[in-house]
């Protein structure tokens, strides 16, 4: 175990309402080759794309696996998105599944949770869903330099992260990644929603093992510093989790969130290929 203020931290709720899927008048949007598509896959509840399935290969875009949930009050909703982290608790407060327990499993332009297929069959747009968030202020005492973003305690406590002979924080991931693929969302603070990987290259992505990724898989984003914006930087790595499906539109792809940052070589990824949400969590 890496030691941590766990104690210290708070643990508030903030709640939400499943979101209806929503389309404008004039749906087209032009993907790589400037064809008209119409684009679904975010909002209200999605029975068929879970954690631990493939982030490609689904005819929709940006697809939210699970629960994706908001609120129509701007202020209520950014608290939820600060105050959310992975791996937090889920209830749903309202309607026929009231008291079923699910799991935060990412943020997108929503809040993404992971609730069991007999749970997601009781499941209504509207609904209310609470959430015990845990994480805003969460340090790991021993690793001053890695900066703990959007990752919750209970999620650090099965991640098996451990200090290497060398004195880094040894991190599981799947994947190691280049900055250079990394596109849409550059824009975006790091505790606010995530930054997408561009897919328009597959051979570059193939290159990479990037093309097998699976939605919630752990990645490392090479030469990056996203301690508090996301920028271009020799040695610095974040840790992200794949968290939405991939996109047709140019810049964009499945998504990835994030949960670690450094810059003073502090982190050191190692591949394990069972680095994912589904099999720390057991969702499956």
């Amino acid at each position: 175990m890496v030691r941590t203020n766990q104690n210290e931290i708070v643990t508030l709720a903030v709640s939400g309402f499943i979101s209806a899927p929503t389309l404008d008048r004039s749906p087209y949007r032009p993907d790589t080759e400037g064809i008209g598509r119409v684009l679904i896959g975010m909002a209200g509840i999605v029975y068929n794309a879970r954690v631990g399935d493939p982030a490609y290969g689904w005819a929709g875009d940006h697809v939210e696996p699970g629960v994706s949930i908001a609120h129509p009050d701007s202020d209520v909703d950014h608290a939820m998105h600060y105050l959310t982290c992975v791996g937090n608790e889920a209830f749903v407060a309202s309607g026929p599944a009231s008291g079923a327990r699910g799991i935060v499993t990412g943020e997108h332009a929503r809040l993404l949770v992971d609730f069991a297929p007999e749970v997601l069959d009781l499941l209504s747009v509207g609904d209310r869903i609470v959430i015990k968030t845990a994480g805003r202020g969460l340090q790991l005492l021993d690793f001053p330099g890695v900066l703990v973003k959007k990752a919750g305690p209970t999620l650090l406590a099965r991640w098996g992260l451990r200090p290497s002979p060398s004195g880094k924080l040894q991190v599981p991931v799947v994947a190691c990644l280049p900055a250079h693929i990394m596109g849409s969302g550059a824009e975006l603070t790091p505790e606010f929603v995530d930054q997408d990987l561009m897919t328009g290259d597959r051979a570059a992505l193939a290159e990479y093992g990037a093309d097998q990724l699976r939605l919630g898989d752990l990645v490392a984003v090479m030469d990056t510093d996203h301690r508090y914006g996301r920028g271009y930087l020799p040695g610095g790595i974040s840790i992200g989790l794949i968290m939405h499906g991939d996109s047709v539109m140019t810049g964009h792809g499945p998504g990835c969130q994030d949960l670690l940052a450094c810059v003073d070589g502090s982190i050191e990824p190692v591949i394990d290929p069972t680095a994912n949400l589904a099999h720390f969590f057991g969702i499956r």
